[in-house]
């Protein structure tokens, strides 16, 4: 299906690199987080779309900067990004806080910075091309002057100011960041708590972490769920809420959506119950609904803690690939 934004047809872009996967004598294995999902979504993929899967993707040769990381995180928490205690604190595996801090760095922390490049590159994508997928970052939990939840940087937040430097977006324009993801998306509240051209929907179980109250008053549409939600609910709420978040006052420039698939009905620790099927029809719901407003849109992973997510990433990806790039 041939669709433009702003007069450009869009041609939806992936980006991928091999350095986003988290691994290390099996310390990984720790965390419920599957951190090689990315590496994991690629190959299916690339069994699926062949080359037409490289034609479209972008790989980010460098993490992102420390100049870049400043423009969001504070001074105090970058150094303390030196400790081995307190990344491993951040991390919430406390276990690995035994570790040197250059295994952690290397291990850990750059493959972050990787992805947080990533989503700067889909920023730039998606005002280009439309539609830009990052396979990595929705680092959702990550203040500035704080990481948690397996969160270390902002990299939506780092995007974002990245685009206003850059002067690819305006600093008053309006940006919009639909948080799908089962957890509540606290750091990026915090971090855009006194600026209102960006504008936040959160859809979330409120019955589980983090349960931050101060976050939850930014939300310009907060969408609180229980425990047990089920498809018709949770699809009947987003399709009612979504267009009317989009449209309130003027367009956003772009929109950043945080695709968790911790809302699946197996996930270890969303708590919600949506199929397989629903995952799709809401991700698909997601970009038809944004791409019909003529609004550029970039998607990051985010959280997912079920053995099959990489695979349900992988069926909404091949999604909007088959539906844009025919």
């Amino acid at each position: 299906m041939k669709q433009t934004i702003n007069s450009i047809t869009i041609s939806p872009k992936v980006v991928y690199s091999q350095g986003y996967d988290i691994q290390f004598l099996g310390l990984e294995k720790l965390h419920p987080f599957d951190s090689c999902k990315y590496s994991r979504t690629w190959r299916v993929l690339a069994d699926r779309f062949g080359d037409r899967l490289i034609a479209n993707s972008l790989a980010p040769l460098s993490p992102v900067t420390s100049e870049m990381l400043q423009v969001v995180h504070t001074t105090d928490y970058l150094k303390n990004l030196h400790r081995s205690h307190f990344v491993a604190k951040s991390l919430e595996l406390d276990s690995l806080g035994f570790l040197p801090i250059s295994i952690l760095d290397s291990r850990v922390l750059k493959p972050m910075r990787l992805a947080t490049t990533g989503t700067i590159m889909a920023s730039e994508a998606a005002l280009e091309f439309g539609i830009a997928i990052n396979l990595s970052g929705g680092y959702h939990h990550a203040s500035a002057e704080r990481g948690e939840g397996f969160c270390i940087y902002s990299d939506i937040a780092i995007a974002i100011y990245s685009l206003r430097q850059s002067q690819k977006i305006h600093v008053d324009d309006r940006v919009a960041i639909v948080d799908l993801d089962a957890h509540q998306g606290n750091g990026l509240a915090r971090i855009f708590y006194d600026d209102p051209s960006v504008r936040i929907l959160d859809m979330y179980n409120q019955q589980i972490y983090p349960n931050d109250n101060h976050a939850r008053e930014r939300v310009d549409c907060s969408i609180p769920l229980l425990s047990g939600t089920k498809d018709d609910r949770y699809l009947g709420l987003l399709k009612d809420r979504l267009p009317a978040f989009l449209r309130e006052k003027e367009l956003p420039k772009i929109v950043f959506y945080n695709a968790g698939t911790d809302i699946y009905e197996r996930d270890l620790l969303g708590g919600l119950k949506i199929s397989e099927r629903g995952i799709l029809e809401r991700d698909r719901f997601v970009f038809q609904t944004v791409s019909d407003l003529g609004i550029p849109l970039v998607m990051v992973l985010s959280g997912g803690y079920a053995p099959e997510s990489y695979r349900l990433i992988a069926d909404s990806i091949s999604d909007v690939l088959q539906t844009w790039n025919n």
